[in-house]
């Protein structure tokens, strides 16, 4: 979650300074409207990679945590937004991450199965 919160800001300041630089660089000419095309082409573009990112980060802890549904949570955050993502933090099975011995995939540490490959723990 931390990465995609970084990767947001990241192109946020980009799409900022994109648009400070197409002001600057049309001072003398009379198209300044075109000066936020620039700007507001990469926070759309920051939007969908922020929106891309947080699917792929749904789907991935839902597996991780044994969930059977990660593509319905996934659909949810999808066509809800910030909402679902509310939704599923709150909705999902709480408790640390653990690596499995077997796969080393990661896997609840209170689960007695690995959702990946099966492996039981004793």
């Amino acid at each position: 979650m931390k990465f995609t919160f970084t990767l947001f800001r990241s192109f946020a300041c980009l799409s900022l300074l994109t648009s400070f630089a197409t002001a600057f660089a049309q001072r003398g000419n009379d198209s300044s409207g075109c000066a936020a095309c620039g700007g507001l082409l990469f926070f759309i573009i920051a939007v969908i990679v922020f929106n891309i990112a947080t699917l792929v980060w749904v789907a991935r802890d839902a597996k991780n945590r044994g969930m059977d549904s990660s593509i319905l949570w996934m659909l949810l955050v999808f066509f809800t937004s910030f909402i679902g993502l509310i939704i599923y933090v709150l909705a999902r099975p709480q408790g640390n991450l653990a690596i499995c011995p077997n796969c080393k995939n990661k896997k609840l540490q209170a689960s007695v199965k690995c959702p990946h490959c099966g492996f039981a723990t004793v």
